[in-house]
């Protein structure tokens, strides 16, 4: 008879258990599998012209920031701001990746925010993207200048994100690099 009495308190016990661990864990670090793997392969026209490439290749050589973003990304206009701003704090240049859009629209959103990449890669079908491990976007990883993906934000990059760990990543490697 006391087992029916033992039985429901240990499940609850248990769950109580479970729900408290997961009220520690933080739904917004998603690891990635490719941290400090080498930048996945890809060969994309840029946003400006079909006729000139982007390459993994050009990511070589200095720190670089990729940031994967959309026109119709209303969280990518929200982190915009800090983008222009991490790359003028920190000399890194950034390099775009639009994810599944459209020239007209990448274009004129551009137009209309102000432009902070040294070159946009147009990934219309989203292949690199995916590629990448992009699950929404924006995303943002910061590549070494080996070709080295080193941190990845998921989601809009904030002014705590940028402050507490995104700028000291990059100014990190960069200081490495020299």
């Amino acid at each position: 008879m006391r087992w029916r009495l033992i039985v429901p308190v240990v499940v609850v016990m248990m769950l109580i258990v479970l729900l408290g661990y997961g009220l520690t864990r933080r739904p917004d670090v998603l690891p990635s599998a490719l941290l400090d793997k080498p930048a996945p392969e890809f060969d994309l026209p840029t946003l400006a012209s079909d006729r000139e490439r982007i390459r993994t290749a050009d990511l070589k050589g200095e720190v670089t920031m990729v940031n994967v973003w959309a026109s119709w990304c209303v969280a990518c206009r929200a982190e915009h701001a800090l983008i222009t701003e991490i790359s003028r704090r920190t000399g890194v240049p950034v390099v775009g990746l639009n994810y599944k859009d459209t020239k007209e629209g990448a274009l004129r959103w551009l137009g209309r925010y102000g432009n902070p990449f040294a070159v946009v890669a147009f990934d219309q079908r989203g292949d690199v993207g995916i590629d990448w491990g992009v699950a929404a976007v924006p995303e943002t990883f910061v590549v070494d200048e080996e070709g080295v993906i080193r941190y990845k934000v998921v989601g809009a990059i904030t002014r705590e994100e940028m402050n507490e760990n995104l700028v000291p990543t990059l100014e990190q490697l960069k200081a490495s690099d020299s």
